[in-house]
């Protein structure tokens, strides 16, 4: 059976909105285990960031949020973050951090904490199209757009 068979399976959804690029951002994840039908939800903000940051985050946040090592089902909308765990980032890591252009990788730090929570947690990759009524998508999104407002009055 193995380690795999252990593991808990949870279903990881997130999102991340931002006004502007660089400006005020959220992000925001939902948690499930498959199991019993649990759910955890989070969100925060940040008043100066990016986009790809805050879709990052909400990945970093979601997988911190598993108090043992999980089998995971990872659903963003985000090809930037998805082709980065699954194609992009073993390279990255080759070239020590570094794009195939020798040019720094960007947000190198999230990366290495997401490259940390992979060694945590086996992940399957799921790619969902954004704003297309699909509930959990949806819901993330609100809860990242919320964040990002709060953070835009400096409530956050």
């Amino acid at each position: 059976m193995g380690e795999n068979a252990t593991r808990p399976l949870v279903e990881l959804y997130t999102d991340g909105a931002c006004s502007g690029n660089p400006g005020p951002g959220g992000w925001a994840y939902l948690l499930r285990h498959k199991a019993s039908g649990s759910e955890r939800e989070d969100s925060g903000g940040d008043p100066a960031t990016t986009n790809n940051r805050m879709e990052l985050t909400a990945v970093i946040e979601g997988l911190t949020a598993l108090k043992r090592a999980s089998s995971v089902d990872l659903y963003s909308d985000s090809q930037y973050v998805l082709n980065g765990l699954k194609e992009w980032m073993a390279n990255w890591k080759k070239r020590g951090w570094k794009t195939a252009a020798k040019k720094p990788v960007k947000n190198v730090e999230l990366w290495k904490r997401l490259d940390e929570l992979m060694g945590e947690h086996v992940v399957r990759f799921h790619w969902i199209k954004g704003h297309n009524e699909h509930p959990e998508n949806e819901h993330c999104d609100e809860l990242a757009v919320a964040a990002r407002d709060a953070a835009a009055r400096g409530e956050l």
